[in-house]
């Protein structure tokens, strides 16, 4: 039997490899601390739970309007006003198996062969795999520590061709914790007024910033930027709802949101009904005080964790305003960041996703989404394993 030749387009998620792996190995009986997942240790919030027990003991087990049922695409509307001022309408709104299925959704009915997709590097690792799969071309910005890991108005400018269809924003950044201010927003705005280029604004992040940083979406701009942004989200990191499955786009662009609905509606139809109930008291901001007790955690252990890998002979890291990551820069003690991840996981037990996996050698990431016992722990062996090295 023959593979289609399609697949050989498509790398396997190296983040979910390292997860698997380390699982096997604890499973195995290996002492192993994984700070390889992107996935929040606190439970989903009570309330979210609860409405989803409502939902299945009133028989909500059906299926629904592929795109999503209405009083979940409003809970969403009100969301992007009450946080954005953005004004959408209930056909601008598609509710996907989380935001990975929207982008992936994005890219079947946008990019076709040869649009060129501009990412800036370090990038999140689907990205460059769902254009190349959509049979696009991934058009790499390379970013670095001078500038925050966040890329210039030059820089866009230079990569910009005919063929470009979309630019992908993540802000904050999965894998730097990077986050655009209004002002370069606004500059990155002026370079794409003008073009038919569209923005893919990735904002799965944006409750989770720190230092007292305003988050600003990316279709909040200007009237031009509104009307080429696609916004992308879920609830998955900022409300601990990653098993859920929840994403969700914003255009006001219609034979988008069409498009996509029309794909979906023969690949998955709608998401887990149960899912959709439960997601709206957190969309409505009733678990605000949840989210802000995650993100007031996650700050200390970033605070911890930035200070304690600074502390290690040769090693630096970006302290990140946003997200749970942390991009810790070992040039100076192995630039091959795969051989490096390789050795710390057999000699030391812990979980690291190379830099390679994000479009960038020299850095590993480090996800301080867990336990601050365990990231204390974790470290200590890393700066064991430096050492020794």
């Amino acid at each position: 039997m023959k593979i289609a030749q399609r697949m050989e387009n498509l790398s396997p998620s190296v983040t979910m490899a390292i997860t698997a792996l380390g699982r096997e190995l604890k499973a195995q009986g290996r002492d192993i601390l994984s700070f390889s997942a992107g996935e929040p240790d606190f439970d989903t919030p009570e309330m979210i739970k609860n409405a989803a027990i409502k939902a299945l003991n009133g028989g909500f087990t059906k299926y629904t309007a592929v795109e999503g049922i209405t009083e979940t695409k409003q809970a969403i509307i009100n969301k992007l006003k009450r946080d954005h001022g953005l004004d959408y309408e209930l056909n601008h709104i598609v509710i996907s198996n989380g935001a990975k299925h929207s982008l992936f959704n994005l890219c079947q009915v946008l990019i076709e062969k040869g649009d060129e997709v501009i990412i800036p590097a370090p990038y999140w690792v689907t990205y460059p795999e769902q254009v190349k799969f959509s049979d696009g071309v991934p058009v790499i910005i390379n970013t670095d520590e001078k500038t925050d890991f966040k890329i210039t108005p030059d820089q866009l400018q230079a990569a910009i061709t005919p063929k470009t269809k979309a630019l992908i924003l993540n802000t904050p950044s999965n894998p730097t914790g990077a986050v655009y201010t209004k002002e370069e927003l606004e500059d990155i705005a002026k370079v794409l007024e003008g073009t038919d280029i569209l923005v893919w604004s990735d904002e799965m992040y944006e409750k989770i910033i720190y230092d007292g940083k305003k988050f600003v979406s990316a279709a909040s701009i200007s009237e031009d930027m509104y009307q080429r942004t696609i916004t992308i989200n879920g609830l998955s990191k900022a409300v601990a709802m990653t098993g859920w499955r929840f994403g969700y786009i914003a255009t006001p662009k219609t034979e988008i949101a069409k498009a996509m609905i029309k794909l979906q509606g023969q690949v998955t139809s709608n998401i887990n009904s149960i899912t959709q109930h439960a997601a709206i008291p957190a969309l409505l901001g009733e678990v605000d005080a949840d989210i802000e007790m995650m993100r007031v955690q996650f700050e200390k252990r970033r605070d911890y964790a930035v200070s304690a890998f600074n502390a290690i002979e040769g090693v630096s890291c970006f302290k990140p305003q946003g997200a749970f990551y942390l991009f810790v820069n070992i040039k100076d003690i192995n630039p091959d960041s795969i051989r490096f991840a390789a050795d710390l996981l057999e000699e030391k037990g812990v979980a690291v996703v190379p830099g390679l996996a994000f479009g960038m050698e020299r850095y590993f990431r480090f996800s301080f989404a867990t336990d601050l016992a365990s990231i204390e722990e974790g470290i200590k062996r890393i700066r064991e394993f430096i050492e020794k090295k």
